[in-house]
């Protein structure tokens, strides 16, 4: 139609330029409008349909009318006219479209993004076909090339975009979102690739670190200030590391550091890193335990590596909470020997032959501690009760009795004040129950009586049984062994009363030695 129309015009160029105005003006609009839902992404409403089917029609309306006038065919009025009328109230109707919100959530970007510059493209690849059969002008191939050009550049913006995007997505892939540090995948990528290159005059260390009190601290002050801490400590540790290694976030409160020593000493430089995961405020306290291994000397596999020093940091999690029971205990211990100091030599007999025993029946370590500490501790009731009732140089009567009973709750409630000692606390409770129930304050019977309290509770008998009192000799050793055997099963675990009574013939045997 354009071709005809350039073919048929006549007159100097002012005319000619005037004849093309109005449909070349139209597809100048039209072309707005197809950049304009580009830029929305194609999201086609009632409000840009209505104006696209209004400019399109205006251009039909006017490129008719230039084809009939470069004809001199041209009547007026003719068929045509009516699509300036349609055209004008396609428009009108557009702009009295009722404003809708934007979508808080845009719907998911598909194919209807590259439907328009694939039918441009297609349009124009179409025209140059033709052009190989047919004659065409210029300006009809230049469009035709340009359009082409066109979804070239928007095939590359495309590409590029689409690497930008991957890019960000492999980012956020291998970075913790709360402290901006690389995540656990970041740090196994890491490790695949360092540790073939590693050696033993270049090797490679891995820590991993576990923050102490932020649970408490956490719990404390609320999550969204656990949080902000997390990210302090994150970059604290990425500011120490920096030009030295690299810092990870594991997950959870856990962290990790990964850095080549060359020349340098490993410990001081991974106590720096604990160091700066340690912070200290008002009403808290964070330290820091640490674990870490030399790669590729002490593992050659990534999974072998952390799991490693994962154990070696909860070991000496595990060990620092030992101390912080023992630090307890003997707090615990001074406050009573200052309250009554004749209790010392028994407490520290009671907790020597509680300990014996407790081996003896191959305990763990850590619950060979605990029977230590409650033997020490399982008179800590006593400082509650009255001296006139604890030095009476007579038998007790009932009344008492009814005083000494709650002991075990007293010191239960003390001990357990320390939460490391809450355990131990335990054993105290019911370190005056017997076996056959009818001990005291809650009548447990046999099994049902933690072990470790029936441990004290033979250690405590013996001792008590061998001392001097104000009110009775004291019975020799080989009549209170005896007295052991004949409760055994009765007042006492029989299993633990023989293993008491070896752990006796063994120190007697050494004492004999000694002598020899």
């Amino acid at each position: 139609m354009l071709e005809t129309a350039l073919g048929a015009a006549a007159g100097d160029l002012p005319g000619v330029a005037t004849s093309l105005a109005y449909p070349l003006s139209d597809l100048i609009l039209a072309g707005f409008v197809a950049g304009a839902l580009a830029g929305t992404g194609w999201r086609l409403d009632r409000t840009w349909s209505l104006l696209g089917l209004g400019i399109l029609t205006f251009w039909l309306a006017d490129s008719l009318y230039l084809v009939n006038v470069a004809n001199d065919t041209f009547v007026s009025p003719s068929w045509y006219d009516a699509g300036w009328w349609i055209g004008l109230t396609l428009i009108g109707a557009a702009a009295w479209q009722p404003v809708t919100a934007p979508d808080p959530e845009p719907p998911r970007e598909g194919l209807r993004l590259i439907v328009m510059p694939l039918s441009f493209g297609v349009i124009g690849l179409t025209v140059l076909i033709y052009g190989c059969f047919a004659d065409l002008n210029a300006l009809a191939v230049l469009l035709a090339a340009a359009a082409l050009c066109a979804v070239m550049a928007r095939l590359i913006f495309t590409f590029r975009e689409n690497i930008q995007m991957l890019d960000l997505s492999r980012g956020e892939a291998l970075t913790d979102a709360l402290t901006g540090l690389p995540n656990r995948r970041a740090l196994a990528r890491r490790l695949e690739r360092a540790i073939p290159r590693a050696s033993d005059g270049q090797p490679l260390v891995l820590a991993l670190f576990d923050p102490d009190g932020f649970k408490l601290y956490n719990d404390t002050f609320g999550h969204p200030a656990g949080d902000a801490l997390l990210a302090r400590l994150g970059a604290n540790l990425s500011g120490y590391l920096d030009g030295r290694g690299t810092a990870y976030r594991m997950g959870g409160d856990e962290f990790c550091a990964v850095f080549e020593p060359r020349d340098q000493v490993i410990e001081p430089i991974v106590a720096g890193a604990a160091s700066a995961l340690s912070e200290r405020g008002e009403g808290f306290s964070i330290g820091c335990s640490h674990g870490s291994i030399v790669l590729p000397l002490e593992a050659l596999g990534a999974s072998d590596a952390l799991r490693i020093a994962d154990q070696r940091m909860y070991a000496q999690k595990n060990a620092g909470r030992a101390s912080a029971s023992r630090q307890s205990k003997d707090v615990l211990v001074r406050a009573l020997a200052e309250r009554t100091p004749e209790l010392t030599p028994h407490l520290q007999g009671v907790a020597e032959l509680a300990e014996q025993v407790a081996r003896r029946l191959a305990l763990p370590d850590d619950q060979i501690e605990r029977v230590r500490h409650a033997a020490e501790l399982h008179d800590m009731g006593k400082v509650a009760i009255p001296d006139a009732i604890i030095r009476k140089p007579g038998p007790l009567d009932e009344r008492d009795w009814e005083f000494i009973r709650r002991h075990t709750l007293i010191g239960e409630r003390i001990i357990a004040a320390a939460p490391a000692l809450i355990e131990v606390a335990t054993l105290v409770r019911s370190s005056h129950e017997r076996w056959d129930g009818e001990g005291y304050p809650d009548r447990l019977a046999g099994p049902e009586i933690p072990l470790g309290s029936r441990i004290v509770t033979v250690a405590d008998s013996f001792d008590a049984m061998t001392a001097d009192r104000p009110y009775r000799r004291p019975r020799t050793l080989e009549d209170a062994l005896r007295e052991l055997r004949e409760c055994a099963g009765t007042q006492f675990d029989p299993v633990v009363v023989e293993a008491f009574c070896a752990v006796w013939a063994e120190r007697n045997a050494l004492v004999l030695e000694g002598l020899a």
